[in-house]
């Protein structure tokens, strides 16, 4: 490859992510659904003509799917590409409220790249409202699939399929004002690339495409990969519920093998995946050659650099795929199902695996790896109000897990910018009252560094409604590493009564309250090695109750809150009688034995 004018290269990335956030940032300010304008749960992504994705803030879909049904050749300015397809998406749509737009650049009348953003809408029909059953058994029951469509040909909009699709909605009006919004920022952010190529010509622009990748895989090569040991290393996690069968073990498995010497040194093996569930967890991963997965997964491996700050310099973008081999099952697992499956609970699968890889790599690097971290959960309430038919559903967010040098994060998304409603919002849309939104105490699991804590939210309605989750880790805990303690795991109860994870239609009366606990992360390292100072600082701050740091902690503190003291005698007493054993290198928690048909301990860590 010829020399690249390094400064041409910088202004090329910026440029990218300048528009990426340009993108988003227009999304955010014109959509009309909650989800998408408030809670944020959409994303933008540039990729070249091959089809490489260029940014690396956050992951995007793919758009394999668009040019295997509509040929380079046959497209022209003004087009958009619509599509939200889970088995004709190659692995990049997961579920079907995530709508998927995509926009050709065009540069000398040929395509250059192309702008796509997908987020999670409100509704696309189905059995429930949010297109999410619990109990789903089929692709059917999930609301209205379409493959890749021409949505705008030319700049002129496509009436008719807005039509169907506003129609399978119960928001129809939010649909076709988020379809809006994110079909026009895509066509802005192709205009601006547009500009990038007419400034610098295609072949310059190209070759800075091919430095930025470059610059991504050996990066990843020379910091990253360079720290885990050869070998071969196993972990596996679990999905505890599919909404269809009673609570069992789903498992999610990876064989790690490292080859520094391969051209792809990372080899990840999901043989010993679980078959397919009757509900819809199941995540169709095994298409274009897993290239999804592996952008989705490769974040994780950041935490390998040297520093917090230079973990968070590092972007994913395609140059790690190179750098990953997969291997699938054969069809007919919860990675390899077969349509029509159900998929709409997918993020059981998808997400557990962002842990499972950790895991893995906590065992092969000695621990420098997060315990456990949140995962995601939907919950919300439906109903009535003087406007006519609301949903309001919410993915809150969790403590990450606790890592070799810090403390886990507070209430925090797996998912990049998303965040929680605003209360004030939230209480001037809908027919409830927040009476609580603060820290789960306790929540994070203990360790030498504790965990991060989860929210606890009380919603008081005002009238009649029904409430729905989909959340995992209700049964099961986010699990500690080296030491560490599992955190506490999802918790909802309407009017006091304790609810499942997968809930479509639970009534709620007009004065009952819903509680809200999400999880907490996994700690890492013995509890017993953290400093007084710190666990006395946490319950001051209202993270760890004075019961919890003398029984979790060993620290015996007295004194009021405000007035905290350590009494360093009794703490070095109990410090020296024998500590809480661990359960090995990980400890998954109290909640594990609580699954019917549950393996012991020792005979689920197989590695």
């Amino acid at each position: 490859m010829s020399t690249v004018d390094p400064v041409l290269v910088e202004i090329v990335e910026g440029t990218l992510a300048s528009v990426e956030m340009e993108v988003e940032t227009a999304i955010a300010r014109t959509a009309r659904s909650p989800m998408i304008r408030d809670a944020h749960d959409f994303r933008a992504g540039i990729h070249d003509v091959r089809l490489r994705k260029l940014t690396g803030r956050s992951y995007s879909a793919l758009v394999q799917p668009i040019v295997r049904d509509f040929p380079i050749e046959t497209m022209r300015p003004g087009d958009v590409f619509f599509h939200n397809d889970v088995y004709l998406s190659e692995g990049g749509i997961g579920h079907l409220p995530d709508l998927c737009v995509t926009v050709p650049v065009f540069h000398g009348g040929e395509v250059v790249a192309f702008v796509q953003a997908f987020g999670h809408h409100d509704d696309i029909g189905g059995a429930v409202p949010g297109s999410m059953p619990s109990h789903a058994r089929s692709a059917f029951e999930e609301g209205l699939m379409v493959p890749p469509i021409k949505l705008w040909d030319q700049g002129v909009p496509n009436r008719a399929a807005l039509t169907i699709m506003t129609r399978n909605s119960r928001m129809p009006d939010s649909l076709a004002g988020d379809l809006d919004a994110e079909c026009s920022a895509c066509l802005m952010g192709a205009r601006r690339l547009g500009e990038l190529f007419g400034r610098y010509g295609r072949e310059a622009v190209e070759a800075c495409f091919d430095a930025i990748i470059s610059k991504t895989t050996e990066t990843f090569r020379r910091e990253l990969l360079a720290k885990i040991p050869e070998g071969v290393h196993v972990w596996e996690d679990y999905a505890e519920h599919d909404g269809v069968d009673e609570p069992r073990l789903h498992a999610q498995r990876i064989t790690l093998t490292v080859d520094h010497s391969a051209d792809a040194p990372l080899t990840i093996d999901f043989t010993g995946t679980s078959p397919q569930a009757k509900g819809p967890i199941n995540h169709a991963g095994d298409y274009a050659d897993g290239v999804f997965l592996k952008k989705w997964l490769a974040p994780i491996l950041r935490n390998l650099a040297d520093t917090p700050d230079r973990m968070a310099e590092l972007d994913v973008n395609e140059g790690v795929v190179p750098l990953i081999r997969m291997v699938f099952p054969e069809k007919g697992t919860l990675l390899t199902p077969v349509f029509p499956a159900p998929t709409n609970a997918r993020t059981f699968v998808i997400l557990r695996l962002l842990g499972v890889l950790a895991g893995v790599l906590a065992k092969a690097t000695g621990g420098r790896m997060p315990a456990d971290q949140e995962t995601i959960r939907y919950t919300g309430v439906y109903g009535e109000s003087d406007d006519g038919p609301y949903l309001m559903r919410e993915v809150l967010g969790g403590g990450s897990g606790g890592r070799w040098y810090a403390d886990g994060e507070d209430t925090i998304h797996v998912v990049p910018d998303s965040r929680n409603i605003p209360v004030e919002f939230a209480e001037a849309r809908w027919p409830f009252r927040v009476e609580r939104l603060g820290l789960a105490v306790d929540s994070g699991g203990p360790g030498q560094f504790r965990g991060g804590l989860g929210y606890d939210k009380h919603i008081r309605m005002l009238r009649d409604a029904s409430f729905m989750s989909i959340a995992d880790r209700s049964i099961l805990a986010c699990w500690g590493v080296n030491g560490g303690r599992a955190g506490r795991p999802f918790l909802v109860t309407v009017d006091g009564e304790e609810m499942e994870g997968l809930v479509d239609d639970f009534p709620v009366r007009a004065g009952e309250v819903v509680r809200v606990r999400t999880t907490g992360g996994g700690g890492w390292g013995s509890p017993y090695d953290r400093d007084p100072a710190l666990v006395a600082a946490d319950v001051r701050d209202g993270k760890v109750s004075p019961e919890a740091a003398r029984e979790a902690y060993g620290v015996v503190l007295y004194g009021s809150r405000d007035d905290l003291q350590i009494d360093v005698a009794a703490t070095e007493r109990l410090r020296e009688s024998p500590r809480p054993a661990a359960e090995a290198f990980f400890d998954r928690g109290p909640g594990y034995p609580k699954l019917s048909g549950g393996l012991p301990y020792a005979e689920v860590d197989r590695a």
